[in-house]
């Protein structure tokens, strides 16, 4: 009998004496490190805003130094989060010998041979997406597991919510052409209910009754059959972890801004991740695709709360993802991260707009967690990372904020008077510095890894690469804070929401009327805070740069960014180029094919 027959009678797990549900750790290890993290985030924080009042205290108090002040108390959280995650990622990486076994003791498991005994649906949701492109994906996955002697184990099952007939045609048409080789049960439901998790969860009432795992994929989603098999085997090994998140990298893309958006993910992730697993332990994330679930405590304990009140913050949950996590960890299952590269891809937007797009989809969905936040039975742990989920996109508007009352202050005429200048430069440089905290680990981690360099095309192409990516975030940070601030102001003023639908992921030309049309906010806003500066203290523009070239050049940046040309340059040249793209693991070269656009060659 397998655990999805039983596991609906059973009762919740009980952790081990003094240990966590699955066996894995001592709950007072975790307790030690999670008040480890704290101070060294509360201590940091403090120095921060004992350095900022320092700054702006000078001479008394004034409105606008009040509201800087809270603005940095509101914002600075995040980030200084970030850099003890990367911090403690790149140490345990680096400083450790049993680093992997510190943040992730599952993944023991994940190197055995052990037979795979339990069951796994294969599940992919779509919802306007083109079909051709997701399906042969999908197809890759199943061809990857035939060639294994453990295909008999997985089932594969396509649940489309897309209310397009033409696209719904498409799709039918694809699975008819794809039927031989995919052998999946296609379904198409005619009220898309509770949006994605909805549709998870009527199939896993059905079909999907008779599966002790689920992988949940998104139309852009593609694994290898041996990072599945590695995820099973930690799933069978340890029968009390109930969500096993793999990590995900971006695919090799055409597109310059996915290209260098991606580049700089790549190689910040793994200390970045490493380092949130060290603490997080038992209370992992969980991003909604290219995990393993397990089926049975999911569907009878992770059901979502229908939110009161009406859209966008009422009704169904958009951001199921997280706040599933947290219910699986309430019901007394664990849930872990993958930490390690492994053949797990996603692909990222392919231009700024799109970019942002998402973004406020995502954010829509997070806001809705202030109604979560006094949900009964959490773990603490679960409860801090939905409220973290919520206000790191607060962190936009503080920023913003900031900037206004600092330009504020200038027009007052005392920003020479009132302000200690040279100990307000230092702490700009202290938190530019913070800011890039995560990305210098990323980088660190690659050049002390024997060969890491190597995978990215050597020394000169990695260098490039990283400054490249360093110019493109800090011209992306602010247009991106800006349109978050906006779209925030919309969804609790006018209750203006966001459109849940099909993502582009092909690269392509953005016209510049088009990229006028998304940006032209952000350009106004930026010149008219270029004119206050220069008006008022033309010795600023120098400090300021950095926010206003941003925002001022956020137009010819997105056209740019978004050129068929420079792609196709910077694939040629290998910039930004990813070890994907040198060395293509066989599921990614037979999903795009190793010449395919924006596939780099080697030295």
């Amino acid at each position: 009998m397998t655990d999805a027959a039983h596991f609906d009678d059973l009762p919740a797990p009980q952790a081990a004496a003094g240990g966590t549900p699955a066996g894995l750790q001592p709950a007072r290890v975790l307790t030690r490190r999670r008040a480890l993290v704290a101070a060294l985030n509360l201590v940091t924080l403090a120095l921060v805003m004992a350095g900022a009042a320092k700054v702006f205290g000078a001479g008394g108090w004034t409105v606008t130094d009040i509201i800087i002040v809270a603005c940095v108390a509101l914002g600075a959280p995040w980030t200084v989060m970030g850099v003890w995650n990367a911090l403690i990622g790149l140490w345990l990486l680096h400083g450790r010998k049993d680093g992997l076994a510190q943040a992730a003791p599952h993944m023991e498991a994940a190197a055995s041979d052990a037979p795979i005994l339990l069951s796994t649906a294969v599940v992919m949701t779509l919802r306007n997406e083109d079909p051709e492109r997701a399906l042969s994906r999908l197809a890759v996955i199943r061809g990857e597991l035939d060639r294994t002697p453990w295909a008999g184990r997985f089932s594969f099952h396509v649940l489309s919510d897309t209310d397009d007939p033409a696209i719904a045609a498409a799709e039918e048409a694809a699975m008819r052409r794809l039927a031989p080789t995919l052998r999946a049960q296609y379904r198409r439901r005619a009220v898309n209910t509770g949006f994605k998790a909805g549709n998870i969860r009527d199939f896993l009432r059905r079909e999907g009754r008779g599966s002790d795992l689920f992988l949940p994929l998104d139309s852009d989603s593609l694994m290898g059959a041996q990072t599945i098999l590695s995820m099973v085997r930690v799933m069978q090994a340890h029968p009390r972890l109930g969500i096993l998140q793999g990590l995900v990298v971006g695919a090799p893309s055409a597109s310059a801004f996915a290209r260098v958006f991606q580049f700089g993910m790549r190689a910040g992730m793994r200390s970045f991740t490493m380092g949130a697993a060290w603490w997080h332990g038992d209370c992992g994330p969980f991003w909604g695709h290219n995990a393993l679930v397990r089926a049975a405590p999911f569907r009878t304990r992770c059901a979502l709360p229908v939110l009161p009140g009406k859209p966008p913050l009422g009704g169904h949950i958009l951001s199921h993802d997280q706040v599933e996590a947290a219910l699986m960890r309430r019901a007394g299952w664990e849930v872990r991260v993958f930490p390690t590269e492994a053949e797990s891809w996603e692909e990222n937007p392919p231009t700024i707009l799109d970019y942002t797009r998402r973004d406020l989809r995502w954010c829509q969905g997070n806001m809705q967690y202030l109604k979560l936040l006094g949900l009964k039975g959490l773990r603490p742990m679960s409860r801090f990372q939905v409220f973290a989920a919520v206000m790191m996109y607060f962190g936009a508007p503080a920023w913003m904020l900031m900037t206004c009352a600092a330009v504020a202050k200038i027009l007052e005429g005392e920003a020479g008077s009132q302000v200690d200048l040279a100990f307000g430069v230092a702490m700009m440089l202290v938190m530019l510095a913070m800011s890039l905290v995560p990305k210098l680990a990323g980088w660190a981690d690659v050049a002390l890894t024997r060969g890491g360099v190597a995978r990215y095309g050597g020394r000169l192409r990695f260098a490039a690469g990283a400054l490249a990516e360093t110019v493109f975030s800090m011209l992306l940070a602010p247009v991106v804070a800006f349109q978050v601030t906006l779209f925030l102001v919309g969804l609790f003023v006018f209750r203006r929401s966001v459109i849940w639908g099909g993502q582009q992921r092909d690269a392509r030309a953005l016209p510049l009327r088009v990229a006028a049309g998304g940006l032209w906010p952000q350009t106004l806003f930026g010149l008219a805070l270029g004119a206050a500066v220069l008006w008022g203290a033309p010795g600023a523009l120098v400090w300021s740069a950095p926010v206003l070239a941003g925002l001022v050049l956020a137009i010819p940046f997105a056209v740019l960014t978004a050129s068929p040309a420079l792609g196709a340059a910077m694939s040629r040249a290998g910039l930004c180029a990813i070890p994907d793209e040198y060395a293509p693991a066989p599921a990614l070269a037979a999903a795009v094919g190793e010449a395919a656009p924006g596939t780099a060659r080697a030295a």
